[in-house]
């Protein structure tokens, strides 16, 4: 969103007199839509700043956002100028986008619902009348199959809700989906019997057992991980030494990256001991302090917390 600038002679009439309030309200009660106009209080019409047009397409197109109350709380009346004068397709996604993001723009202005956005359309292009539909659901191959999912809820999987005896039914999610229901379990001891009949059904493989185990050590609670491996391990035989590779490719993986960091942390320790030396060096030789700070980029508090 950028503020709005007027890029072609049409695009500036359009605006100048739609700063006019009264211009404005006279323009919307005659063309929306009755039913849409009852919901709006046009006297609390205000032109707003924001456009949504690409910087692209601005050549081709111009906006006017008003802001104004509805009777259902704060909307938007969005309006785009078509400047074209042959009607390309797909404006009425364009609009849905557009709609979208005033939608948003409101939100980020700190709103907590949703506001009544109203796109509109004007045209005035040498084809007419304007041939194509306004309903951006038309636009889809099977239109009423669009209406279907996009004015229903969308797929909610809420795996919180599903039994674990339903989960261990979904065959080869069923393991994934059992760890991420139970990863902030304080014990996962209580997975052990499900965990081996999942692995004696062979529902994942050598690198599926990796990944999820890591899952496990870096999300879960790890202060029994040896315990749940080995338990596991135990209960499946003809799975326990590829486990147990897998437990211990998984703490030399831990032990390598807490070296790491320890090597890392260690090396910062020294260089900031190095600097502190200097820096003393560089006091005792009668630098002025202001210099020995910028050039060692120690802060004046650390030098005197480490003074002798």
């Amino acid at each position: 969103m950028v503020k709005s600038t007027t890029s072609t002679p049409h695009d500036a009439v359009f605006k100048k007199m739609m700063t006019h309030p009264e211009i404005a309200q006279d323009f919307l009660k005659i063309h929306l839509p009755e039913s849409l106009c009852k919901l709006c209080e046009l006297t609390t019409l205000k032109l707003e700043s924001t456009t949504f047009i690409e910087d692209d397409l601005r050549t081709y197109y111009s906006d006017v956002l008003w802001s104004l109350k509805t009777r259902e709380g704060e909307g938007y009346i969005y309006c785009v100028i078509e400047h074209q004068s042959t009607a390309v397709p797909h404006m009425a996604f364009r609009l849905m986008r557009y709609a979208t993001a005033a939608m948003q723009h409101h939100l980020d202005s700190g709103n907590k619902t949703l506001p009544l956005v109203i796109p509109m359309l004007f045209y005035h292009g040498e084809q007419s009348p304007y041939p194509f539909s306004l309903n951006w659901l038309d636009e889809f191959n099977d239109p009423q199959l669009a209406r279907q999912l996009y004015t229903e809820a969308f797929p909610l999987i809420d795996i919180t809700v599903i039994s674990d005896d339903e989960i261990m039914q979904h065959k080869r999610i069923a393991l994934l989906e059992l760890m991420q229901k139970h990863i902030r379990d304080r014990d996962l001891m209580g997975l052990v019997d499900r965990l081996v009949t999942l692995l004696i059904t062979g529902t994942a493989n050598d690198s599926q057992l990796h990944t999820l185990f890591n899952y496990l050590v870096q999300y879960g609670d790890v202060s029994r991980f040896s315990d749940f491996i080995r338990n596991v391990a135990e209960r499946v035989p003809h799975h326990k030494e590829k486990l147990m590779t897998i437990a211990e490719r998984l703490r030399q993986e831990g032990h390598d990256t807490g070296l790491q960091k320890g090597r890392q942390e260690g090396l910062q320790k020294g260089t900031r001991k190095e600097a502190l030396r200097i820096a003393r060096m560089m006091l005792k030789s009668g630098i002025e302090r202001d210099k020995v700070l910028m050039i060692t980029g120690l802060s004046l508090d650390d030098i005197m917390a480490n003074s002798p």
